[in-house]
């Protein structure tokens, strides 16, 4: 993700409504302003956008609301990116577009697969080290099948759903998708490859080619106002799990030169040193106040070879250990 900024928008008033859950007890319970909607689309930090979306659920009480809002999408309700998918030729062709604009809409990046003529798989991935809101993560999954059933006239199933843990409404979840409810390590959807590539009913190939260019002025706004210090902790969010903590791979995920990238952020006052070990340590603070994995586990996904050269950073850093940090937090559950 190259922004740390979401927008939430406006429109989701009218999905409250229909839901019958309050937007003032909402906003009250996130710790958000009380005039959000009022303000037009606002951008969030993805803490804010979650801590929305906890608290739509707490509000909504033991209903199945994954499910109730999937049954009230409507077209009314889209924003623009949703909206311009509704043009699309079909699901595959609505899944890329929504790909690239998923920054303009929340704190998550889409991971599309159409390889071995399985179809089509779209996995959710979320902001390194945060876990989303059950809510959230399984209203994305119902989002596509409700778009799917819109845009054909056609009740579309989904032949893989998945997700981390077992959902408290797995029965109406399964009703809805018309299909089981898996438990694997994502939060995906799969579509057999005759509902992947089924007809949009509401393709208009005009009306895309009148969105493409807002929403490209959107995301470049959006990208720009990150600065190159917030880019590179997102790259660095990416690429650390998988080993990357070197410049080369930062440069090589954001397209720059390493010459480029270190001017860039001497003008802003810090080096890429700095910001690698500032991201490495609220990573790890997170890690280890949040979740339950052993010290080699954390060492591992911020990039370091060995659990010893993550002690000797992590006392530089904080001028204590891990270990220490650990047994001052309260205990997570496993």
């Amino acid at each position: 993700m190259s922004v740390e900024r979401f927008t939430l928008d406006p429109s989701i008033k009218a999905l409250l409504n229909d839901l019958g859950v309050s937007p003032a007890r909402v906003l009250r319970r996130a710790r958000l302003p009380a005039d959000l909607f009022g303000r037009g689309p606002t951008a969030l930090a993805p803490e804010q956008y979650f801590r929305f979306w906890e608290a739509l659920d707490a509000e909504g009480g033991d209903r199945d609301l994954a499910v109730e809002i999937g049954r009230s999408i409507s077209v009314e309700m889209f924003n623009p990116p949703i909206f311009a998918a509704l043009c699309s030729a079909d699901l595959a062709t609505a899944a890329q577009r929504i790909a690239t604009y998923k920054p303009l809409i929340g704190p998550m990046r889409l991971e599309l697969d159409q390889s071995g003529g399985d179809g089509l798989t779209i996995t959710c991935r979320w902001p390194a080290g945060m876990t989303p809101p059950q809510l959230l993560a399984t209203a994305e999954l119902v989002f596509w099948a409700a778009l799917a059933r819109i845009a054909t006239r056609h009740h579309v199933r989904p032949v893989k759903v998945t997700v981390p843990r077992s959902p408290a409404d797995r029965l109406g979840l399964e009703g809805f998708f018309g299909a089981r409810v898996r438990t694997g390590s994502v939060h995906a959807i799969t579509f057999d490859p005759h509902d992947a590539h089924r007809p949009f009913l509401t393709e208009n190939e005009q009306m895309w080619r009148f969105f493409a260019p807002e929403l490209r002025r959107r995301l470049s706004d959006l990208q720009a106002a990150a600065s190159v210090a917030d880019r590179v902790r997102a790259a660095l969010h990416e690429t650390l799990p998988a080993g990357g903590a070197s410049m080369a791979e930062v440069t090589r995920h954001l397209a720059v030169s390493a010459r480029t990238l270190q001017r860039q952020l001497r003008l802003e006052g810090t080096t890429f040193q700095e910001v690698l070990a500032g991201t490495r340590e609220d990573l790890a603070r997170h890690y280890l106040s949040h979740s339950a994995m052993r010290t080699a586990e954390i060492a591992y996904l911020l990039g370091y070879d060995d659990s010893n050269s993550f002690y000797r950073a992590f006392r530089a850093w904080t001028g204590t250990t891990p270990d220490t940090l650990r047994a001052t937090a309260p205990q997570p559950a496993t």
